[in-house]
């Protein structure tokens, strides 16, 4: 049986559960994983059968190498993160040479979603569920306006911008914080509203922030499996719990959400809903196009999420799935030797 190449461009350090997750699928199909990232020695590329380091480039130069580089390895699969958007404009010369890429193609809704000040707007409109009182604002005049207006309202107070991956440019507005504790204890994300204030008045404007009511209740990531035209085949809620650990449960009203958005926006192949809670009401703090950080961990229900992807995109059926009772988990750091990854075998690809 011929092996099927699965291509990962730069991605997080847990892609090397995803890659040993589709290497070690249900289905017995054999598969070679290739990877490449600026740094050779990057905890994902140890999941790689073949690795190498990336380029620094931009646009469609970026989407040209990763072109190169899947023609050249007869990549069948390509599951790209960085320059999602490119690689999504460009996406025909990628079925030219036969490559099939996981990636949302309405380009429209992509770019939406990766604005989380556009993607609100939107939601708020369709009222498929709920989302925090909020602001978007680029001037340090919008930002105060903004926060008096949430605390009048009652709400605490926190800000992230508008366009950013996990916890990046996060803050929650603490007013009652001490410098010297924080000086000699651990780096936080608080800061106060004076201060947050005199940083951004130090410029004329800056990329959007979202100021909004901060949620106090429980965070889910809703881990979402679909097919090509956005059909629904898995949900699962994750919950993060103490420390590290996580609860995988049937939430009725969060399955619910994950039925409505797919049916509303036929995201395809693997993405993510993250929801918090707040007032006893579940609302969205964003949608991530892509596998999430966590993934790996809803896939201890027994439901491969990546695996069934890419099975998807190759044209294989794959029936709706849903896992039996709830999980706990958690993890332990496994200490491992380095595999040093021979660039030569790819030397060709990447120059």
């Amino acid at each position: 049986m011929k092996k099927v190449n699965i291509y990962f461009n730069r991605w997080f350090s847990v892609a090397f559960h995803y890659m040993n997750l589709i290497r070690n699928n249900e289905d017995g199909i054999p598969v070679q994983i290739f990877a490449t990232h600026p740094d050779i020695r990057h905890m994902s590329l140890q999941g790689a059968d073949v690795a190498g380091t990336e380029p620094a480039l931009e646009g469609i130069e970026y989407v040209q190498f990763c072109v190169d580089f899947c023609r050249r390895n007869e990549i069948d699969i390509f599951i790209p993160r960085l320059h999602m958007m490119d690689i999504a404009l460009h996406a025909a010369m990628f079925d030219a040479i036969g490559t099939k890429v996981l990636v949302c193609r309405d380009l429209d809704l992509l770019e939406m979603i990766l604005d989380k000040g556009k993607f609100y707007s939107k939601v708020k409109d369709s009222g498929i569920m709920e989302i925090p009182d909020y602001h978007v604002v680029d001037t340090a005049e919008q930002f105060k306006a903004a926060y008096e207006d949430l605390v009048a309202k009652g709400h605490e107070v926190c800000f992230k911008p508008t366009e950013t991956e996990g916890g990046l440019g996060f803050r929650i507005i603490n007013n009652s914080r001490s410098p010297i504790e924080e000086l000699f204890g651990y780096v936080t994300q608080h800061i106060s509203f004076d201060e947050a204030y005199r940083v951004l008045s130090g410029v004329d404007s800056f990329p959007a922030l979202m100021v909004m009511e901060l949620l106090e209740g429980y965070e889910y990531s809703i881990d979402c499996l679909a097919d090509e035209n956005g059909r629904l085949l898995a949900a699962v809620p994750r919950r993060k719990d103490n420390g590290r650990l996580r609860v995988m449960e049937h939430i009725p009203e969060l399955e619910n959400i994950a039925k409505r958005v797919a049916e509303t926006y036929q995201i395809p192949y693997n993405y993510n809903i993250q929801m918090k809670y707040g007032g006893g009401v579940p609302k969205l703090l964003e949608i991530n196009p892509r596998m999430s950080g966590g993934l790996h961990v809803s896939c201890l229900t027994g439901i491969n999420f990546p695996y069934l992807a890419v099975k998807s995109a190759l044209g294989g059926e794959v029936q709706p799935a849903e896992f039996a009772g709830d999980i706990l988990a958690s993890h332990i750091e496994q200490p491992m030797i380095m595999r040093i990854h021979d660039e030569s075998a790819i030397t060709d690809s990447v120059n």
